[in-house]
């Protein structure tokens, strides 16, 4: 039998976690929304569709050269590089940090370099960007204490790749080293994860509600599992992925099996433009 006691701790408990929520929604929104976040990105070019080296959009001239990037730029280009006016040649590798540290610049814009299985591709991160300007809110369900999950982590013997398809309708890898086993409403389901360097989790999964009332995809990105397996799914913490900000983020779809059945009422639901 519950006591009036454990009641009440309940209660706080609840509310303590619905302030904690309140407070990740507004730095969501505040990353989200910052010069440099994923509202910013205003192209992604991939070298391979330009041979010439000379992407359109972007200045200097851009060619692969094995496992770098060689920009070629002349002062009329306007770029810097490491916060310094360049002209010549650079040799670059993908860039790993936050944006606004990225190597390469041109005005307040941060060229990024990037390389996915091989391909490499220039991002360009612009603040004054038209997604950003149009941005008014992440809509999101509140705190509901229904969606707070424990659920056990089972990991697989070694690392599965399957292909995917990605925002952008190429197919890519993905790598999976586990999956996430959790009931709602007295059924089990379980959603196949990667599992990061740091020991944390990460999902891609659909449900009942995906391009219905939310995005048709969300991101799920779980602690690292205690020794004995149990972690926490928070599904009221689910976000949207960064191509619900920006098109030309290359987000992988769900994997075969994260489409869940039930309709996940919780988390991050759109994007909301003025």
């Amino acid at each position: 039998m519950t006591t009036d006691t454990q009641k009440a701790q309940q209660v706080q408990q609840v509310r303590q976690a619905e302030q904690e929520w309140i407070r990740w929604h507004e730095e969501r929104t505040a990353t989200v929304s910052a010069p440099y976040g994923p509202l910013s990105l205003a192209g992604t070019y991939w070298l391979s569709d330009h041979p010439e080296g000379r992407i359109p959009a972007v200045p200097g001239q851009w060619r692969e050269d094995g496992d770098e990037l060689v920009l070629t730029a002349a002062a009329e280009d306007g770029l810097t590089v490491d916060g310094k006016p360049f002209t010549g040649e650079v040799r670059l590798t993908a860039d790993r940090g936050a944006i606004e540290t990225s190597r390469v610049a041109h005005g307040e814009r941060r060229l990024v370099v990037l390389v996915r299985e091989g391909l490499w591709a220039v991002r360009d991160f612009d603040p004054d960007s038209a997604a950003r300007k149009t941005f008014q809110a992440i809509e999101a369900t509140p705190y509901d204490a229904r969606w707070a999950l424990t659920g056990t982590f089972r990991p697989y013997d070694a690392t599965r790749s399957v292909r995917v398809e990605n925002a952008d309708g190429v197919e890519r890898g993905l790598d999976l080293g586990g999956e996430i086993a959790f009931e709602v409403d007295g059924t089990e389901h379980a959603l196949h994860v990667t599992v990061e360097q740091d020991g944390s989790l990460w999902a891609v999964f659909a449900d009942a509600t995906s391009g219905k009332s939310s995005f048709r995809f969300r991101f799920l990105r779980p602690a690292a599992p205690a020794e004995d397996g149990s972690v926490t799914v928070d599904l009221n913490r689910a976000v949207l992925p960064p191509c619900a900000f920006a098109d030309h983020f290359i987000c992988p779809f769900p994997p075969p099996g994260n489409t869940l059945p039930v309709a996940v009422e919780a988390g991050e639901r759109n994007r909301i433009d003025n």
